[in-house]
């Protein structure tokens, strides 16, 4: 059975007032499912052999089929970009494509623009609450309308909360056990490694390189790590590593969608405060980096500092979901001087609110006065504070800090 998911608003919405929606995010995240569950027929371009010649040969028949129509994985033949440019124009109508994919190919495929024809819907795996393990009492939506909000307690065990940052927020994982869903997970990278990485490139790499390249981006996660540390991890004794061969695999990942960087936030300041603009690393989905190390429950609970890490990139992979349903964004806010801030998220009008992510109480009140700290030096005032863990009670006052288990927080 399908599990709905928070991004079928707004697909349902785009296909509204739009010819064509583009969902694009990393294998197995649950981009067909979602666009089969609205689309009236569909073509399966990753195995159906034929459909891919016809898109040479007669293009036509390919689009034809009661709509929406699903052209799932359509980078497999980038060229039926175009013919659905065309068709959406010819037809003048809304809601005609819907069109996946696990691949952003090169800007060469996409030349000739989609605007006002094709527009793109960002996908990623499970969040707590899409997954059931949030109940979502204490709303992203309303903080940002300044809403005071409460929840109950939340007893999200640790030992659960690792288990869940192990084997991620993939649909298909569901059911699984835990070591079954960290075998996938390791299984995903090697084919990242050996297939993907071909696919989503112009030219041949090397699976030894993105794998230390995968290493480095798992070992800083949720931090703001130089492109100069990047290097440094992959090249060991290989001199043929350097920067530009880094940013090269670094953008076959992005193309990939298997990272996703935290921007810098740009605030109006009270003051001149030098802030740093390096992105934070995050995965996609926190179990990846796990895999990459092969971490498991059992060592992350050996390895706090490194688990607090893992559980800030789940809070961020979360917020991200929440946020994109109401066009906010996440960004990240740190000094020059080391004041810094995990998360902020910003609506379009400039509402805003700031988070900090902490694995335990202990830490809690060192959060709250990094929280004034950073809001003292805003020229407007934030909507909410709060600091997110991982279980407890969930209160957040206008004009004080709050604080949100991770399993009462939702879109």
């Amino acid at each position: 059975m399908y599990r709905p998911r928070i991004v079928d608003r707004e697909l349902a919405e785009r296909l509204e007032a739009i010819g064509a929606v583009v969902i694009e995010g990393p294998k197995t995240c649950g981009k067909t499912a979602t666009a089969r569950n609205i689309a009236k027929s569909e073509v399966l371009l990753d195995i159906d052999r034929n459909a891919r010649r016809m898109v040479a040969v007669n293009p036509a028949s390919v689009l034809e089929g009661a709509t929406p129509r699903l052209i799932d994985e359509w980078q497999q033949e980038p060229e039926i970009w175009n013919h659905v440019r065309r068709a959406v124009d010819d037809r003048a109508a809304p809601g005609q494509f819907i069109l996946t994919g696990s691949a952003i190919p090169s800007d060469s495929v996409t030349r000739h623009t989609g605007a006002g024809r094709l527009t793109r819907l960002r996908m990623r795996p499970l969040s707590l609450f899409e997954a059931g393990q949030s109940s979502g009492k204490i709303s992203l939506k309303k903080l940002l309308n300044g809403e005071d909000q409460k929840a109950g307690k939340s007893s999200l065990a640790i030992r659960l909360l690792t288990d869940f940052i192990c084997t991620g927020g993939w649909p298909g994982h569901l059911g699984k056990s835990v070591r079954q869903s960290m075998r996938a997970n390791r299984d995903y990278l090697k084919e990242i490694q050996r297939v993907d990485i071909l696919q989503a490139s112009e030219k041949n790499r090397d699976p030894a390189k993105m794998g230390r390249l995968l290493q480095s981006l798992a070992r800083n996660v949720a931090t703001p790590a130089h492109i100069s540390t990047l290097v440094a991890d992959m090249r060991g004794d290989d001199t043929t590593v350097n920067r530009n061969t880094a940013a090269e695999y670094l953008n076959v990942l992005q193309r990939l969608m298997i990272v996703e960087d935290q921007p810098a936030w740009t605030p109006h300041l009270r003051s001149s405060v030098a802030l740093r603009k390096t992105p934070v690393r995050h995965f996609v989905d926190p179990s990846l980096a796990a895999a990459a190390l092969g971490a498991t429950p059992d060592k992350l609970l050996n390895d706090l500092k490194f688990l607090g890490f893992l559980f800030e990139s789940m809070v961020i992979r979360d917020l991200r979901i929440y946020a994109q349903g109401i066009e906010a964004e996440v960004f990240h806010y740190r000094e020059q001087r080391g004041l810094e801030v995990d998360a902020i998220v910003e609506m379009p009008d400039g509402r805003w609110a700031a988070f900090e992510v902490k694995l335990g109480e202990r830490w809690i009140d060192d959060a709250i006065k990094n929280l004034r700290r950073m809001a003292g030096r805003m020229k407007t005032k934030p909507e909410a504070l709060a600091v997110i863990v991982p279980n407890g009670y969930g209160y957040v006052t206008h004009g004080d800090v709050g604080v949100v288990p991770v399993g009462a927080l939702g879109p």
